[in-house]
């Protein structure tokens, strides 16, 4: 009895393991045709795009060489920041206001008291800054080493880690981290990851919601995030140069939205 239990256990993870070896080993498609959407818009740059909808997981990429390429997450990086500070209680809830101290941003959006919802949708810098400052370098390096994130540096460059510092990370890597946020499968409470997705939301329509994040690097320009659907989510992760910075910005989302339309993850018209 004990020989067939075993005999049984080996099978089944032989199975399982052969499984998930199958599935990591899943053809990555590369779409050609998606550079033309890059090119209309002048600039160069990945997009990654995994498909789980009907039950099936099916990756699809631009520019490959490129999707393994580290850069600075910048604004992106709000999303695990917001879980790093829910956990070390930098915030307590939604509702938690944060002063405005009268520095004058860059953004006007940014030159008011914040919440953490408001300061997820207008990026507002200075309240991630506090975040930081109260998590401290050392625990942070903990909570990047336990999310796997990137190449996990808090080294600092010109003040920020994530933004001008040593933070690095590519965007196959960030549809990973995001499929396990989706999935509440990060090592944080559920309620957080919950709360994080939830101020997360950028878009929705009669039959899909969005939930993304933008950044802008001195360099680089990102949208990450993903797209909920009746059959299951469709998750991507941008990047582009962006030498004009602020000029530049429009182009992500607007090359991501393109080809989001080109899986029918958005509505064409």
């Amino acid at each position: 009895m004990i020989g067939r239990r075993i005999s049984w256990l080996a099978v089944c993870f032989a199975f399982c393991s052969g499984a998930a070896l199958a599935q990591a080993r899943a053809p990555v498609v590369e779409m050609m045709g998606w550079g033309q959407i890059f090119e209309a818009f002048n600039t160069n740059g990945t997009i990654v795009v995994t498909d789980e909808r009907g039950g099936e997981s099916k990756t699809f990429v631009y520019n490959k060489e490129r999707s393994g390429q580290r850069f600075t997450p910048a604004s992106t990086f709000k999303i695990p920041h917001t879980l790093f500070a829910l956990d070390s209680k930098a915030v307590v809830d939604e509702f938690q206001v944060f002063k405005w101290d009268g520095e004058i941003n860059e953004i006007p959006t940014h030159n008011q008291d914040q919440t953490l919802r408001s300061a997820m949708r207008y990026s507002a810098l200075w309240v991630y800054r506090g975040f930081a400052k109260q998590i401290g370098e050392r625990k942070a390096g903990e909570y990047l080493n336990n999310i796997n994130y990137g190449n996990q540096s808090t080294s600092v460059k010109a003040r920020d880690y994530w933004v001008n510092g040593g933070l690095e990370v590519s965007a196959v890597e960030q549809v990973e981290f995001l499929r396990k946020l989706y999935r509440n499968e990060l090592p944080f409470k559920r309620e957080h990851q919950l709360l994080t997705k939830d101020i997360m939301v950028v878009g929705a329509g009669h039959e899909w919601v969005m939930r993304a994040k933008t950044g802008l690097g001195k360099q680089v320009g990102w949208w990450v995030g993903w797209v909920e659907l009746p059959t299951g989510p469709v998750f991507f992760a941008l990047n582009i140069d962006t030498p004009g910075r602020m000029a530049d910005a429009h182009k992500r989302e607007a090359i991501g939205r393109e080809v989001l339309k080109t899986v029918g993850a958005l509505p064409a018209a």
